[in-house]
């Protein structure tokens, strides 16, 4: 018998329980709950699938096999101290993941791009006052990360007529998209970009990347979408740039703290739209599929694909 142990405080448990048992009904599934501190029970665990595990609990599993994260980045897990080093982690690449956060994407690039920021605060006001749109096919976007995720909004956006750049650390090519790489190539895209949509993953090396410096290579006016993690983003900096003009709205999903403290000013500046970190949702349905071909493919002595390359961090 293979068994999976759950550990997340955010995700539905009985939902991935019963999800995991449609893809494979012979995966017995334990929710971190369901395990003592008996060696034993912990002795049983093949695989451990987790979202922020508290620390010490992965190592506390002798026999596991590989981590399986609930989340398209691994930070999470690589915050344990006690984690393993040897351990293999293998990163959730969905289909449906991606779909949701190009939706998002999309969602948030769209609200500036027909100036609906500026229509509810003239709804607010009693003012009818018309305004003029931008012509999409002479209007950036540039999307920073090109994975899975950013390709499909880059794709998504570019359907739709945007001129589309990207930027990864190091060079790459998509079809319909302007690439760019490397310190020297983010300030250059950002130069172009009326729009810059985040969906990097959370390294060392990412960290604090929407800054004062990529900020204000921006042209004056323009928004910024960060859908991928709080650690992006310098906040001081944000609120500085939408003080002064240079930026014309900021839409995030994600947080330095989250939840997001009552006290913090995204709440209740004016040019600050925000939601509690729901971009992209792993549904179960979904992401089993994936779960259970990694299982497979590792209790089979297979490669697996999407594992993580801890040196670089995603």
């Amino acid at each position: 018998m293979t068994t999976v142990l759950i550990s997340s405080q955010q995700d539905p448990i009985d939902l991935w329980r019963e999800s995991l048992a449609l893809e494979m009904p012979e995966l017995e599934v334990r929710a971190e709950s369901e395990i003592g501190d008996d060696p034993a029970d912990r002795a049983d665990i093949d695989y451990a699938l987790v979202y922020w595990p508290p620390h010490g609990l992965i190592a506390s599993l002798p026999n596991v096999k590989a981590v399986l994260s609930i989340a398209a980045g691994c930070d999470h897990i690589l915050a344990d101290p006690q984690l393993p080093p040897q351990l293999p982690i293998v990163r959730m690449v969905d289909d449906y993941l991606a779909a949701m956060m190009a939706e998002y994407a999309v969602y948030g690039v769209l609200h500036f791009h027909r100036d609906m920021h500026t229509y509810r605060q003239e709804q607010l006001a009693s003012h009818w006052n018309r305004g003029w749109p931008l012509y999409t096919p002479e209007t950036a976007v540039g999307i920073l990360g090109l994975g899975a995720i950013g390709g499909d909004c880059a794709a998504k956006l570019g359907a739709m007529g945007f001129q589309v750049h990207g930027w990864s650390r190091r060079p790459k090519s998509l079809a319909g998209v302007t690439c760019h790489h490397g310190p020297a190539g983010l300030l250059e895209m950002a130069g172009q970009c009326r729009y810059l949509v985040c969906v990097l993953p959370l390294t060392p090396q990412t960290q604090g990347i929407i800054n004062k410096d990529l900020i204000n290579a921006m042209p004056r006016g323009g928004f910024i979408v960060n859908i991928a993690r709080g650690g992006h983003q310098v906040d001081e900096d944000l609120l500085a740039a939408l003080d002064s003009g240079q930026l014309g709205g900021i839409f995030l999903d994600v947080f330095n703290a989250e939840p997001l403290p009552a006290e913090h000013p995204y709440w209740q500046h004016n040019k600050v739209w925000m939601t509690p970190h729901i971009a992209g949702e792993l549904m179960p349905r979904s992401c089993a599929k994936s779960v259970v071909a990694n299982i497979r493919r590792i209790e089979a002595g297979e490669p697996v694909p999407h594992l993580l390359d801890k040196s670089e961090g995603y």
